[in-house]
């Protein structure tokens, strides 16, 4: 655990929440392997992005992440035509998503660097990342963060943009959420023996 000062309370770390997550990610058949259900609903999420928020949504890079035992997976990733390839892992102290663990609520930097303490993260100057909106992907009933889906892009977004940006990516959220729902429910009919519709 750690203490934050400004809240007052003793907030989860990455490692305590790792064996609770890890006991749901396996329950769920998600292995942190990349897999190309999840590819198609990050394009859709960008494409989404860049529909509703015209030239400003272009470009956008969109992920679906798992925080697995030691880092980050993104399982779903869509890099735009024409733009850098990242890699489908990261440090779990790189990028905004980490925050999500600290919170149940989604995160939208319009421009990352408006803010000191996400200025500093190591994403800005390794992968040029200006603006983030993501949303915590919540186990129910436990509670537990098992990962997000957000997106990322190179250039900042108009302060206006924002709650477009965060009604986006709570409805994908919730459409992931639901699908997640689905699969865990076909795999359990599957492994007790139940093939019925």
């Amino acid at each position: 655990m750690r203490y934050d000062a400004d809240a007052g309370v003793s907030l989860p770390t990455w490692h305590d929440t790792a064996e609770q997550r890890m006991k749901l990610l396996t329950e769920l058949g998600l292995d942190g392997a990349p897999d190309t259900e999840f590819d198609r609903f990050a394009a859709q999420v960008s494409g989404a992005f860049a529909a509703e928020l015209g030239d400003h949504g272009k470009n956008l890079y969109a992920m679906v992440n798992l925080f697995t035992e030691q880092e980050q997976t993104f399982v779903g990733l869509h890099i735009p035509p024409g733009m850098r390839a990242v890699d489908r892992t990261m440090r779990p102290d790189h990028g905004f998503c980490p925050e999500m663990l600290d919170r149940t609520k989604a995160l939208i930097l319009s421009d990352v660097c408006a803010n000191p303490h996400f200025a500093s993260n190591p994403v800005v100057d390794k992968l040029g990342v200006r603006t983030y909106a993501g949303a915590p992907l919540i186990h129910q009933p436990t509670g537990t963060v098992l990962g997000t889906v957000c997106v990322i892009g190179t250039d900042p977004l108009p302060r206006e943009t924002g709650q477009t940006s965060l009604a986006l990516i709570k409805r994908h959220r919730d459409a992931l959420m639901d699908a997640l729902a689905q699969r865990a429910g076909t795999r359990g009919r599957h492994s007790s023996g139940d093939t019925s519709g």
